[in-house]
C-alpha cells in the first residue's frame, strides 16, 4: 500500500498545514516543460495531443521514480540475499559507502 501512496504524491501532496492538496507545482511545472518542448519538435509534432502525451509521460516518469526510490532498499536487500558467495566476497573488498550497503 505504501507504494501506491508514494506514487500518488505526484498528483496529491501534503500542504504546510498537514492536509492533502493538489500538487500544483508538480502539475504546472510538468505542463510548462512539456509546452516548452514544443520549440524543439517540428511543427507537425506540436499539437495539443502531443503536448499532453509528453505531459502524461513526465508525470508517469515522476511516479515511477517515486516508487523506485521507495522500494530501492527492499530490492537491494532481496538481491543481496540471493547473490552468489563470490559476488558477496568481491563486494566486501570494494570501498562501498555504508549507506549503499544492504
Amino acid at each position: 500500500m505504501r507504494g501506491i501512496y508514494a506514487a500518488t504524491r505526484v498528483i496529491i501532496t501534503r500542504a504546510d498545514d498537514g492536509n492533502s492538496t493538489v500538487n500544483s507545482s508538480e502539475l504546472l511545472g510538468a505542463l510548462f516543460t512539456s509546452s516548452l518542448q514544443n520549440a524543439y519538435y517540428p511543427r507537425a509534432d506540436r499539437s495539443f495531443g502531443n503536448t499532453l502525451n509528453r505531459f502524461s509521460g513526465a508525470l508517469s516518469s515522476d511516479a515511477v521514480s517515486d516508487l523506485t526510490h521507495e522500494f530501492a532498499p527492499d530490492m537491494k536487500r532481496l538481491f543481496h540475499r540471493h547473490a552468489p558467495k563470490k559476488v558477496i566476497e568481491l563486494e566486501d573488498k570494494l570501498p562501498i559507502p555504508p549507506e549503499d550497503k544492504p
